[in-house]
């Protein structure tokens, strides 16, 4: 193993297993400690290896890696082996921006508008945001990064006769929240949101550098103001390997029940 760690220094595997304590245990820790150490992309060693260097069934190592990779720590790609992954961002299910949510990580946000028009609302869009059929609408597209990293593929509708100007509004260098109540007044309050499990293909796999097939997270999202009326529509497709989200429950009125 000659990959260097994220610290610099080059991680080394133990020759072989101490006595006194079960094989699977230690396993799980050596492979937890690659998979911390190693920067992303790089590859574990191969099932047969761990299994002949430390005595162990191909199947235990297979279980184990299983693990990691049910956990986001590790990939698979078919005839090719196991790699460590990318940390994934964590989305908390509240109202925020992406904006707000990578800088609250520590992370630099930017956007690239790719298009930018006014179009007619399609009958099912024009019910969506309570506007007429047909009337103005203005559409979005832009890829989101983080630190320089295409994370989600953003398409959002508004409506343009609530927002004088909006076609013209430069949405690369600020937060649509932040322009909607710096420039329009507009306070959002709440939104109905739908996460659908989908493969990336096509286009939307160049723009966010991905293989075709790779899996990703597609949010609908319809986001109201504070008085309950729609402010807009977005289709977003984010990064399966850079993105998760955590959920809380809390069950009937918050107390615990027997």
């Amino acid at each position: 193993m000659t990959a260097k760690g994220r610290g610099g220094a080059a991680p080394r595997l133990p020759r072989r297993l101490a006595g006194g304590r079960p094989k699977g245990e230690q396993l799980r820790e050596i492979l937890e400690g690659l998979a911390s150490s190693l920067p992303p992309g790089s590859a574990l060693p191969s099932e047969r290896e761990l299994a002949d260097r430390y005595g162990v069934a191909r199947m235990t190592v297979r279980g184990e890696i299983d693990r990691l990779t049910g956990e986001g720590l590790t990939y698979r790609q078919h005839g090719r082996g196991t790699f460590v992954a990318a940390p994934r961002v964590a989305q908390a299910v509240a109202l925020t921006s992406f904006t707000e949510d990578m800088r609250s990580r520590g992370m630099e946000p930017s956007s690239q508008v790719l298009d930018q028009e006014l179009v007619e609302a399609s009958s099912i869009l024009a019910a969506r945001l309570e506007i007429g059929p047909s009337a103005p609408t203005m559409r979005l597209d832009r890829v989101r990064t983080a630190d320089g990293i295409a994370m989600a593929f953003e398409r959002a509708y508004l409506p343009a006769a609530r927002f004088a100007g909006i076609e013209s509004t430069d949405f690369s260098r600020a937060s649509l929240f932040e322009l909607l109540a710096e420039r329009w007044g507009v306070v959002l309050r709440d939104a109905d949101q739908r996460v659908v499990a989908t493969a990336i293909e096509g286009e939307q796999a160049a723009l966010l550098e991905v293989a075709e097939g790779e899996p990703g997270l597609r949010f609908q999202t319809l986001t109201r103001d504070a008085h309950g009326a729609p402010v807009y529509y977005a289709i977003s497709l984010y990064r399966g390997d850079r993105y998760e989200i955590d959920l809380r429950q809390v069950r009937g009125d918050g107390r615990a029940r027997a």
